[in-house]
């Protein structure tokens, strides 16, 4: 699988039902305006995983190739776990009155400091530092594959969604990954 399609598919899947898609609900029943919430999610996105990214393969100079895949695979399997554990919005978390564009831009980078998909960018730059600007725009368009939609159906409730379904799921993909990962595929 090339490096483009395992950043999108990785944070794609890290992604469902994380806060940063309730992030995107919350954004889009607020505002009503998509587009400038989608263009604040993708350069949120793109400044937060570059630097991810970047530290990534500042990582992967102190480690070598193997310890670096068992790394991987070590987090494809965290994430696994994580993504079983539902993910809720802080109550003191609050959206701006800057305009949509502003707040979106803000709160969407805020909430992905150390979020499991800036994780699994880190991760990726490291395993993959050759082809870094790969790695952030394939995770670039998995974040906008897994938000774009929430942002366009922003009135359906997260509460009408099978998202224990969902989450099982995707925890077995990521299982998936980490065997691949494990295997050198």
């Amino acid at each position: 699988m090339s490096v483009l399609a395992i950043s999108i598919t990785t944070v794609a899947l890290a992604e469902i039902g994380d806060k940063t898609q309730l992030l995107s609900l919350l954004l889009a029943s607020r505002y009503r305006k998509p587009i400038p919430i989608i263009l604040a999610i993708f350069f949120a996105t793109i400044a937060n995983h570059a630097l991810a990214a970047w530290l990534g393969v500042v990582v992967a100079d102190y480690l070598t190739p193997d310890v670096l895949q068992w790394v991987l695979v070590v987090c494809f399997l965290v994430m696994a776990g994580w993504i079983l554990i539902p993910d809720k919005l802080d109550d003191d978390e609050s959206v701006s009155n800057r305009g949509p564009f502003v707040a979106s831009f803000i709160a969407f980078f805020i909430a992905e400091i150390g979020d499991k998909t800036q994780i699994a960018t880190t991760m990726l730059g490291a395993q993959y530092a050759d082809a870094l600007w790969m790695v952030v725009l394939g995770t670039t368009v998995g974040m906008l594959l897994a938000n774009v939609p929430v942002v366009i159906i922003g009135k359906l409730s997260a509460d009408k969604l099978p998202l224990v379904f969902i989450r099982r799921v995707t925890a077995v993909l990521f299982v998936g990954l980490a065997i691949g990962a494990g295997l050198g595929l």
